[in-house]
């Protein structure tokens, strides 16, 4: 007669089961959230709405995230996290290449980024999520453009806010939605105005080694 596993391993497997079905439905809300957020402003999306595009109900996001704005940050913390990884595929001193992943990252959720900074002083806590991902942009255009930047650091500093506003989303939403160039051309430009800040830099630090001692 064969023998039934221990009650002790049913409960185990059932208990694995029911954690990664909690994970995939907190997951599925989340990307949905975000799905929206590229959509629609803050303001106009719902938790219902939230609800009905992951196929769950009112009650099972209020469950996994409390509210709107626990969904939003969840959204902000997935795009946070899978942004610095494909960003790191960047090459330092590559621009073209940084500047196409870049783009990557716009076309897919500019959009979304955009309407948060826009609404950021009705985001409460999600207003942090906004402050970090300027300081983690920066960062990386530091690391990517590190050859090319001055030594001194209010010089540094200000050279990295220069490239800041050359690749900033806004300007991406600037050139893409409201003048409507395509991406390409877009793309054109946002190099065009990186060389541009690099070129004034070089220029600068030359004619500071000329001056006399």
């Amino acid at each position: 007669m064969k023998s039934s596993p221990p009650a002790t391993s049913k409960n185990t497997y059932t208990m694995k089961a029911r954690a990664e079905t909690m994970a995939t439905t907190r997951e599925r809300i989340v990307r949905e959230g975000l799905k929206l957020a590229v959509e629609l402003p803050y303001e106009d999306i719902t938790l219902t709405a939230i609800a009905e595009a992951a196929g769950v109900s009112h009650q099972t996001v209020l469950n996994h995230y409390a509210s709107k704005e626990g969904v939003a940050a969840a959204a902000a913390e997935l795009l946070a996290r899978e942004t610095a990884e494909r960003r790191q595929a960047a090459v330092p001193g590559d621009l073209p290449g940084a500047i196409a992943i870049l783009l990557d990252d716009y076309e897919r959720f500019g959009d979304a980024n955009a309407r948060w900074a826009m609404s950021s002083e009705r985001l409460g806590s999600l207003a942090r999520f906004l402050e970090e991902a300027r300081a983690g942009h920066q960062a990386w255009l530091e690391h990517i453009f590190t050859g090319s930047l001055p030594k001194p650091a209010a010089a540094r500093r200000r050279a990295i806010h220069a490239l800041h506003a050359a690749t900033d989303v806004y300007t991406w939403k600037l050139l893409r939605r409201d003048l409507k160039l395509t991406r390409d051309d877009t793309e054109r430009i946002m190099m065009d105005l990186v060389r541009g800040t690099l070129g004034t830099l070089g220029a600068a630090a030359a004619s500071a080694s000329k001056r006399p001692r």
